[in-house]
């Protein structure tokens, strides 16, 4: 049996919207959590935004020695440390300990599990001395090289996070892909991801309006959703596709195309790609073995009221923000990876057949130095 150990750990996570860092202070042994501290968001410079975009259209074919990942993956790196130090600083001003260990996901740029192949960039030596920190990294590739999907991994961090709430409940995010933790009422774990969420909305909205994303869902809101291009998207087999099962945040682009979406109006467009990522969670709750009580939605989707009513629309159940449940919407995911960090350390399994689909309960992760 793993050691019992509280640790302070400050998890980070950049996800595929590629808008910046969270960092999030948790005390946690991994299977509870002691008490939740600050949490901040260092947003990315939009120069460092635009190159790791380019990277994640390069990825298939990149070298690893790429002289133009080296630079964005530093830079990374870098915002990674700059957004420790900041929340080190805050902690401090409000009397807790000093982190025991960090918890870095780093940025995804590739995911294909059914090649059993995840790219997750960023360097967790360099962050390691630049912070004096031992760093829990490469929280994926255990499980893709098991035959896992290598996503989600947050699920187990939800049901730490979720334990006094009433159940079934699903907890859903939506970042650039959607994803969904099932939560049953004995506490069996079902996640997988659910389809494009805010990815292909944000690429829409540059496209545009010259904009990161379409704020407070303006333009989707002034349009209407096209019901052929719509159907056609539904036709996706991945919907019908039984979990586990896991997106790259490229992977619709040549659907999106083939749909027709591209010769929608602005406003059409972007109402289209809301219906279309509610549509994807209501597929996926076909897959859960009942009806959860209600839905927790986070990730920035959760700010976009035209994604918030499309998905009541679609839901027969309450949709809430977080918030709702007393979470903080902007630090769960950074949260989640300061429970797996602690997890890491103590060698407790991090993905499981029911939310991967590995074979057994696996552990995974790599620690880059010691852990006093």
């Amino acid at each position: 049996m793993a050691e019992e150990r509280v640790l302070r750990c400050i998890g980070l996570m950049s996800g595929t919207s590629l808008d910046g860092v969270d960092a999030a202070w948790v005390e946690t042994d991994g299977e509870s959590v002691q008490r939740l501290g600050p949490a901040l968001t260092l947003p990315y410079p939009p120069a460092l935004r635009r190159d790791l975009r380019a990277l994640l259209d390069a990825a298939p074919s990149l070298a690893a020695d790429d002289p133009a990942l080296a630079a964005a993956e530093r830079q990374l790196t870098e915002r990674h440390a700059e957004a420790v130090e900041r929340l080190r600083r805050e902690a401090a001003r409000q009397g807790l300990p000093e982190p025991d260990m960090i918890g870095f996901h780093g940025q995804t740029i590739l995911h294909r599990p059914a090649e059993r192949r995840t790219w997750q960039i960023g360097d967790a030596a360099l962050l390691a001395r630049l912070t004096g920190l031992t760093v829990a990294h490469d929280f994926r590739s255990a499980d893709v090289a098991a035959g896992g999907q290598g996503a989600p991994l947050a699920p187990v961090a939800h049901a730490v996070l979720a334990h006094p709430l009433p159940k079934p409940l699903a907890v859903l995010n939506l970042g650039g892909v959607g994803n969904v933790t099932f939560i049953g009422a004995r506490g069996e774990l079902i996640a997988f991801d659910t389809g494009p969420a805010n990815g292909p909305l944000d690429d829409w909205a540059r496209r545009a309006l010259g904009s990161d994303y379409d704020q407070d869902g303006r333009l989707a809101l002034s349009g209407e959703a096209d019901a052929a291009v719509l159907g056609r998207l539904m036709q996706h087999p991945y919907l019908a596709a039984p979990p586990p099962k896991s997106l790259d945040r490229l992977d619709f682009d040549r659907a999106l195309r083939e749909a027709g979406a591209d010769r929608l109006s602005p406003q059409d467009g972007a109402a289209t790609l809301v219906a279309f990522a509610a549509v994807c969670v209501a597929a996926a709750a076909r897959h859960f073995p009942e009806a959860p009580l209600q839905w927790l939605v986070g990730g920035g989707g959760r700010r976009n009221p035209a994604m918030m009513k499309a998905l009541s629309a679609v839901l027969a159940e309450p949709v809430r923000p977080v918030e709702a449940a007393g979470w903080n919407g902007d630090a769960l995911e950074a949260q989640c990876f300061a429970i797996l960090a602690a997890r890491v350390a103590r060698g407790l399994p991090l993905s499981f057949p029911t939310t991967t689909g590995v074979p057994h309960p696996l552990p995974g992760g790599r620690l880059q130095g010691a852990l006093l």
